[in-house]
């Protein structure tokens, strides 16, 4: 499959398909997204915001939310906010996210299925790692979303002139529910 893409991409390099998608590294609209990694919202999310290339930031992970307060999704919108200039973000969850009740202990099972032996497991346990509730989902979105925006909303090193703001988008319709 990966070599599919590549030759995909080849074609749109030699075709100059790109051209329409020129645009600085600054986000036009001055907002950052961080929302979940799920195929669904890939094509729909842009098209039921009406953004297009060059408008925002989009941060993905599983699950749309920020589990720590120093992980690559927190420096990935500081460095929106502070070279970027983003003063807006939207933390965007969804109905029918993979990651709500998502098992730690049923993961790591799998994870032994393909070939990770128990001696790596007990490593990251004694690195201080606690495996099972890392890779634990959330029970709920609605308030997995809200503790994501007053994770961002009370960071120590995020400004508080930076508004930010909780939504779930519809799977299937694209449609916005506010939280906050």
């Amino acid at each position: 499959m990966i070599d599919e893409l590549l030759s995909n991409n080849k074609q749109f390099v030699e075709s100059k398909a790109y051209a329409k998608y020129v645009t600085s590294k600054y986000p036009d609209k001055k907002i950052a997204i961080v929302t979940c990694m799920d195929t669904r919202l890939v094509e729909l999310l842009p098209a039921a915001l009406g953004i297009k290339n060059g408008d925002v930031k989009i941060i993905k992970n599983a699950g749309g939310t920020i589990t720590n307060p120093f992980d690559s999704t927190v420096r990935s919108l500081l460095v929106a906010i502070y070279e970027l200039g983003v003063n807006e973000i939207m933390i965007i969850g969804h109905t029918g996210c993979g990651v709500q009740g998502m098992d730690g202990a049923e993961m790591l099972h799998l994870m032994k299925e393909r070939g990770i032996d128990d001696e790596h497991i007990s490593l990251m346990k004694h690195c201080g790692i606690d495996l099972e509730n890392w890779l634990h989902g959330f029970d709920n979105t609605e308030d997995a979303v809200l503790e994501t925006v007053d994770l961002v909303k009370n960071h120590p090193l995020v400004p508080k002139d930076i508004t930010v703001r909780g939504f779930i988008m519809d799977s299937l319709t694209g449609a916005l529910t506010p939280l906050t």
